[in-house]
């Protein structure tokens, strides 16, 4: 049977850069191996991914951000979900764990120290996006 339209993103994260930095958030839940993740979380019905990712940064964070570009898509390989990446720039606010519940931390991570955060590597565009950004 035919799709109508394209697939439905489920769930989107921010990468947001600052400073040659990018944001990290420690889940109290680890989700299998991650442990240390980008903002990120479900899309809403009727809600863009875009916007998606702007709102859970915003509810997991407190940082006000704006989406620069899609860095592309994927099923992430430890979650099986699908996930739709932006980059993003900060708008307003300071980082911190806005979501207690759900958050345990946040750091701002060096190109250097991101193996250790996130010792499976990146996703391709989002590595090139960062490569490119991070002095």
């Amino acid at each position: 049977m035919p799709e109508d339209g394209p697939r439905p993103r489920v769930a989107a994260a921010a990468v947001v850069v600052h400073e040659d930095r990018v944001l990290s958030v420690r889940r109290r839940v680890a989700e299998g191996n991650l442990s240390w993740q980008f903002p990120a979380g479900k899309v809403e019905p009727g809600e863009a991914w875009e916007d998606a990712a702007v709102r859970e940064t915003k509810e997991e964070t407190g940082l006000d951000v704006s989406v620069i570009e899609a860095l592309g898509e994927r099923v992430h390989p430890a979650t099986g979900r699908l996930m739709a990446y932006a980059a993003c720039d900060v708008v307003a606010g300071s980082a911190h764990a806005a979501a207690p519940a759900e958050i345990a931390e946040v750091a701002w991570v060096s190109d250097a120290e991101l193996p250790r955060y996130i010792p499976s590597g990146l996703f391709e565009p989002v590595q090139r996006y960062l490569d490119a950004v991070i002095g």
